[in-house]
């Protein structure tokens, strides 16, 4: 194949792959919408082609849709709930609370407090247009509250109608244990993708023995792995420019490392994006994965991404050329308040 031409991304006759979230959670697609980018973290995007994002993923069976109510200070909220008006049940949706801005949007600290629970939710209810929200998740694990206050707070909100099921967000085993004792929690989303394996020494088997479903949030390594990045992108808005993984040295070893991985995509006729997305749905039955985008030429690329297998043997040999040692830079800076707990 000649890497010059497109690698296949027709989305029109694309069957969608569903999982379980965990052993009694509802059925979603297999690669849902991460849908931060379209007002946050990134730079600006343009909302007409944000709502057409959407919505072609609706029509294309993509129902897994996360938000929260920092991204964008509830921007990202209302948009969604503008774009899935007289279609809510086509879309489950996840958002998440616990991350507080200042006035100017900068996220400064956390709050999982039982009163800012309910005011939260009634806050995010409200943006998104819906009585129920279908996943709720923390966002972050407050340090300043018992994990048993804050669940029991959002538990209070499925007797009530608000939510359906609740979740963690980047969480650690041992808070995740015990808000499952509080009530049963569907999902756990963390970072994970071929730079972040973390979730794999501890947080993914914990997982699995208590029988929550795993959600991968930045499967693409924040787009590093479509291939497309340089660091001359980043504007003063972009929150990639504050991460280590993206600056100077770092992000030029890196980005040696990712031909790797784009050699290995051009043997398999597809992307780099596809290739990354691929190997993470293949390592496991109990993963679903949220890309983010607000394109809809993206968005068909990584669902596309179902119609690449990958043998035992190439999921070895991709981890063996893309080991998470070879890449530079940590996730966060230090002091970050998206920095989960260690």
């Amino acid at each position: 194949m000649n890497w010059e031409s497109k690698p296949e991304t027709r989305t029109s006759h694309l069957e969608m792959k569903r999982r379980r979230l965990g052993r009694r959670g509802p059925e979603v697609s297999a690669l849902g919408l991460g849908c931060s980018g379209m007002s946050y973290a990134y730079g600006p995007a343009s909302e007409a082609e944000s709502v057409a994002t959407i919505r072609s993923a609706l029509d294309l069976g993509c129902d897994f849709l996360d938000t929260a109510d920092e991204y964008g200070q509830g921007h990202n909220e209302r948009l969604i709930g503008a774009a899935i008006r007289g279609r809510r049940n086509q879309a489950f949706l996840a958002t998440k609370f616990g991350l507080v801005c200042d006035h100017e949007g900068v996220t400064i600290g956390r709050n999982g407090r039982p009163d800012y629970v309910h005011k939260a939710c009634d806050a995010s209810l409200q943006r998104l247009q819906i009585e129920t929200i279908d996943l709720y998740y923390l966002h972050r694990v407050d340090p300043g509250v018992p994990i048993e206050e804050t669940v029991g707070a959002m538990a209070e909100l499925v007797v009530h109608g608000k939510a359906r099921y609740l979740g963690l967000s980047e969480a650690a085993p041992e808070d995740v244990r015990r808000a499952h004792i509080i009530h049963p929690i569907t999902a756990l989303q963390s970072e994970y993708s071929l730079w972040t394996r973390d979730p794999e020494r501890e947080v993914i088997p914990t997982c699995d023995e208590l029988g929550i479903g795993f959600v991968a949030f930045c499967p693409l390594g924040r787009g590093f792995f479509t291939g497309k990045l340089g660091q001359a992108e980043f504007g003063d808005t972009d929150f990639r420019k504050s991460l280590p993984r993206f600056q100077g040295d770092n992000f030029s070893k890196n980005k040696k490392v990712l031909l790797r991985l784009q050699e290995f995509a051009r043997r398999k006729e597809c992307t780099p994006a596809q290739l990354a997305l691929a190997w993470l749905l293949a390592r496991s039955n109990n993963i679903t994965a949220i890309p983010g985008t607000a394109r809809v030429a993206h968005l068909e690329e990584n669902l596309s991404a179902q119609r690449v297998t990958l043998t035992q043997p190439e999921m070895r040999q991709i981890e063996q050329i893309l080991p998470p040692s070879s890449f530079a830079g940590a996730r966060y800076p230090e002091g970050s308040p998206f920095k989960p707990k260690a």
